[in-house]
């Protein structure tokens, strides 16, 4: 089994998959590694605002990009990459059951949306719960739906799904809404159509097939129970920044992998792209994600062609015993 490849991305998303197929289409030797394959977008559900596709489920649109990377000729792996280490101009990527070795590495490893950590949430997410406003909005069209959060993305979440639904209830833990001036601003003018429910958490997600309604912390409305057709949780995001750290990536002032205009980190031979990166600050979607994948790609291309010769581990000789069989 052949463990050498000129560039290894380790995530699968729209940045991974999308660095991939540029990768491959500059005839390069590309593996993808990835834990889940889809990445967050697998299973957002409903996507209607990628270009060129008017409406198509999260994971159908990362197969669609598969299946282009992989006439490509480029590798899929499901595994985890458990470390990952710097010799030279090379790099040694190690999962559970290999090592592989790589002129370069694009890091596409995504921001884990924080969750409520409630039984049925995972079962129900892009069956009535959701992360993204901007990406899952549309679908409630005149309906109801609930919002958790109470800090300034949430309160931006919330005037834009105001835009198409019916009613929302904002439901905030603390005694106030933490946002900029100008949304709030916004926000008030809606009047009732955003009504906030304060001091109160969300304690049971309730629906079999989807989601049918909420439990809450206290009663609202003579009742602890609110029925929703959706709900939106906006309480922040984690970038996927450790295996990055490990190398002595630099990151920014928010924990994300700091990079240049052309997706390059200050570690010569790293380049990073997708949600893990700040890049769009919190405007993070399939479209910025997979741009930032090909430019990422095209770095990692250029600089192979710049130092593959310096890569001692990966330009290795063949043994006599290679030469041989």
């Amino acid at each position: 089994m052949d463990t050498n490849y000129d560039i290894i991305i380790i995530g699968s998303g729209a940045a991974g998959l999308s660095a991939a197929i540029y990768a491959g289409r500059y005839r390069t030797k590309v593996l993808v590694i990835a834990k889940e394959f889809g990445g967050e977008t697998a299973s957002a559900g409903s996507i209607e605002n990628y270009p060129g596709v008017p409406a198509i489920d999260g994971y159908d649109l990362m197969n669609l990009m598969k299946k282009q990377m992989s006439a490509l000729g480029v590798e899929l792996i499901n595994a985890e990459v458990s470390a990952i280490k710097r010799q030279g101009h090379c790099f040694e990527v190690t999962t559970p059951n290999a090592t592989y070795e790589t002129h370069g590495v694009i890091f596409a490893t995504g921001a884990e949306r924080r969750r409520l950590g409630l039984p049925n949430e995972k079962e129900l997410t892009g069956k009535g719960v959701h992360y993204c406003v901007t990406c899952d909005g549309p679908v409630y069209a005149g309906k109801t739906i609930a919002m958790v959060g109470g800090g300034d993305a949430s309160v931006k979440g919330a005037v834009l799904a105001a835009e198409y639904v019916n009613k929302l209830f904002l439901i905030v833990r603390g005694k106030e809404v933490t946002a900029e001036p100008i949304n709030l601003d916004k926000m008030k003018k809606l009047g009732d159509k955003i009504e906030l429910i304060l001091e109160t958490e969300v304690k049971e997600i309730i629906g079999k097939e989807k989601l049918e309604k909420i439990r809450l912390s206290r009663t609202f409305n003579g009742s602890d129970e609110l029925i929703v057709d959706g709900l939106f949780v906006e309480v922040g995001a984690i970038p996927n920044v450790e295996l990055a750290k490990s190398l002595g990536v630099l990151l920014d002032e928010r924990g994300y992998i700091k990079v240049d205009n052309m997706m390059q980190t200050n570690v010569d031979g790293v380049f990073a792209s997708g949600d893990a990166v700040n890049h769009f600050g919190s405007f993070k979607q399939d479209i910025t994600a997979a741009a930032m994948g090909a430019v990422a790609a095209t770095s990692a291309y250029n600089d192979r062609k710049i130092h593959g010769e310096l890569c001692q581990v990966h330009w290795r000789p063949a043994s006599a015993v290679d030469r041989k069989t």
